[in-house]
């Protein structure tokens, strides 16, 4: 009797311990469960954030710079390459992007697309090869095969060049030699061992009629402004300045002898196209700003009043994620 009794009392233990084992499995489940549907609605959260803010900046910048709130500040200075947003929910930056301070890569001449890719890391020789795919992919017959296009067929799937303008800078990626480090950017470590951002082509080439407008100071990369001719040192100057305050036209002014073969074409502000990018974090309950981030685009052509008066803007295109680019990485960090 009392060995049937130790073995019924090992056994009850044997079961607790495994029920106490589900229990725990079980917990940690359900525990799992409410973090990672927390986190998801988080995320929802800051999208509509910063497509909020998007919005908002959209038009901040139809009403112009004398735009004031009640408090008698403006809501956007012309300078300024980001506005910051302070919502009850949260805060995002939304990062203004002239599409006049990229190259239009369906009219930049071949020269400027070769300087640009060397700029940007690409070795010559791949340069050179990567510039003629570029200009084989914009130009060219349709009807007729090009050299390269035996390249494109032969890939899964297959496919060929357009021969045409691209319609969409996405289009490069297509091209036989383009890399993804290369289209989007990347972080490479400074001497003191530092991440610092590099801007990818995307940042520097566009596809809307931009030619003959000028490259905003404050906004165009330093890889663009080292391919059109402005030397190393002033493009270092520039940066410097613009971590610090916008540039202004009397400080234009003072540092344009020292832009060089490029100074003709930067200015100050932009023309009527703008890629709009916002990054938002919310509010945790004490107070801090989440570590999650959501960023939504969007490129718009403000019209002219004259020919849409009832249509004073376009969005030409809408991107639900976007990854911050170098700009915005500088107002996150200050």
């Amino acid at each position: 009797m009392r060995g049937e009794r130790g073995g019924a009392l090992l056994a009850v233990l044997w079961l607790a311990a495994a029920l106490s084992a589900i229990a725990l499995s079980v917990a940690v489940t359900v525990r799992g469960e409410i973090e990672r549907t927390s986190t998801a609605l988080e995320g929802v959260k800051a999208y509509y954030l910063a497509e909020g803010a998007v919005d908002r900046a959209i038009l901040y910048i139809l009403w112009g710079p004398e735009s004031r709130r009640q408090d008698g500040s403006r809501r956007w200075v012309t300078a300024s390459p980001v506005i910051p947003l302070r919502f009850p929910s949260g805060e995002a930056v939304v990062e203004i992007i002239p599409e006049s301070t990229k190259i239009n890569i369906n009219e930049a001449q071949p020269q400027l697309i070769e300087r640009l890719l060397e700029v940007l890391g690409v070795p010559p020789a791949e340069a050179l090869t990567l510039t003629q795919a570029i200009i084989d992919w914009r130009t060219g017959n349709p009807a007729a095969a090009s050299p390269m296009d035996e390249y494109y067929l032969n890939q899964t799937p297959s496919f060929r060049a357009r021969h045409a303008s691209l319609e969409e800078v996405e289009e490069l990626l297509l091209v036989r030699g383009m890399m993804l480090p290369l289209f989007y950017g990347r972080y490479e470590r400074n001497p003191e061992g530092k991440l610092f951002p590099v801007s990818g082509l995307r940042d520097c080439v566009t596809v809307y009629p931009v030619s003959g407008s000028g490259m905003d100071i404050n906004t165009v990369a330093p890889e663009v402004m080292a391919a059109i001719g402005v030397p190393a040192q002033t493009i270092d100057a520039i940066v410097a300045q613009r971590r610090l305050r916008p540039f202004t036209q009397e400080t234009l002014n003072a540092i344009r002898p020292a832009l060089g073969p490029g100074g003709g074409r930067i200015q100050l502000g932009g023309d009527t196209f703008f890629t709009l990018r916002a990054t938002a974090r919310m509010y945790q309950p004490d107070g801090r700003l989440s570590d999650l981030r959501r960023t939504v685009s969007a490129t718009v052509r403000y019209n002219n009043p004259k020919l849409y008066p009832d249509n004073p803007y376009t969005i030409l295109r809408w991107r639900e994620t976007d990854p911050p680019a170098r700009l915005l990485f500088e107002a996150w960090t200050r």
